[in-house]
C-alpha cells in the first residue's frame, strides 16, 4: 500500500512540473510615447493595460513576481484616462 501512496506522490510531483502558469491580463505592446514616459529601472517587455485605465509591468522580484504601476520620472502612474473618483 505504501508503494502506492509513493508512486501517487512521485507522479503528482513529475506532473506538476508541466504545468505553466499564466499571468491574469494579457499584456501588450507599449508604443513609443508611453516608452518616453516612463522612468528608467521598469521593464517594459511585459506591459498591460488594467480597468483602471492605467499601464502595469511585470516586476519579478526576488521573492515573487507581481506587477506594479508604470510610473513617469517624477512618480507619476501612466494612465490612458483619468480613474474615476
Amino acid at each position: 500500500m505504501r508503494c502506492v501512496y509513493g508512486l501517487a506522490l512521485a507522479m503528482v510531483f513529475a506532473l506538476s512540473a508541466c504545468v505553466a502558469t499564466t499571468p491574469e491580463g494579457e499584456t501588450e505592446l507599449v508604443s513609443e510615447q508611453v516608452r518616453e514616459l516612463a522612468a528608467p529601472g521598469q521593464d517594459l517587455t511585459q506591459v498591460r493595460l488594467e480597468s483602471d485605465g492605467c499601464y502595469w509591468y511585470r516586476y519579478n522580484g526576488p521573492v515573487e513576481t507581481t506587477f506594479l504601476p508604470l510610473l513617469t520620472r517624477d512618480d507619476r502612474m501612466i494612465c490612458v484616462r483619468a480613474p474615476a473618483s
